[in-house]
């Protein structure tokens, strides 16, 4: 009987948790990746354990609340689906109040960084001669490719990394110039 209890405990509290990510999720309001998921949820606040979350995402695709895709780098991304906010619609009320509101303030603060770290992304390579390639591309939500991707030769690991945080902040005037000069001819 005390098993029974102790199994209807859990599973009560795993619904919690699952409504508890697709909360996070339909604030988020853009696709995100399973790291990002990761990070927010399990590392940077307290709202589901690292184990928890890993397992609630793949239980969430698989049924159908949240869905995955993937952008032309591999990374996983997920997104809340009809179903998914049809359920949190219904039941959002098993959430505490208070971890809806501290979710809802992240969002609010956050959402902005999140989105440019996965739509602004760089990587680069070192080359045979000692430079390094520098990859950077801009992504759109829900498109699997890059809308724009440059490559450049820079000479040292140092500069490359500074390319790379160059780009977060610089990459929508790098794409406005580029585009308003090579294909908006009016």
């Amino acid at each position: 009987m005390e098993n029974l209890i102790s199994n209807e405990i859990n599973n009560e509290e795993k619904v919690r948790l699952k409504l508890t990510l697709l909360f996070f999720m339909e604030k988020m309001e853009i696709p995100l990746t399973k790291n990002s998921i990761l990070d927010i949820c399990s590392i940077e606040n307290d709202w589901i354990s690292y184990m928890d979350c890993v397992s609630i995402i793949s239980e969430l695709n698989d049924s159908g609340f949240i869905y995955k895709t993937e952008n032309a780098e591999n990374d996983e991304l997920y997104s809340i689906t009809y179903a998914g906010r049809d359920c949190l619609a219904q039941l959002y009320t098993r959430v505490p109040y208070s971890l809806r509101e501290r979710m809802t303030e992240y969002v609010k603060t956050n959402k902005l960084s999140v989105k440019t770290s996965q739509e602004y992304t760089s990587t680069y390579v070192k080359n045979e001669d000692g430079s390094y390639t520098v990859t950077l591309r801009i992504y759109e939500p829900m498109i699997p490719s890059p809308m724009f991707e440059i490559k450049i030769k820079a000479p040292s690991r140092q500069s490359a990394i500074e390319a790379d945080k160059k780009w977060k902040r610089q990459a929508p005037n790098v794409y406005e110039f580029v585009y308003e000069n090579l294909v908006n001819t009016d």
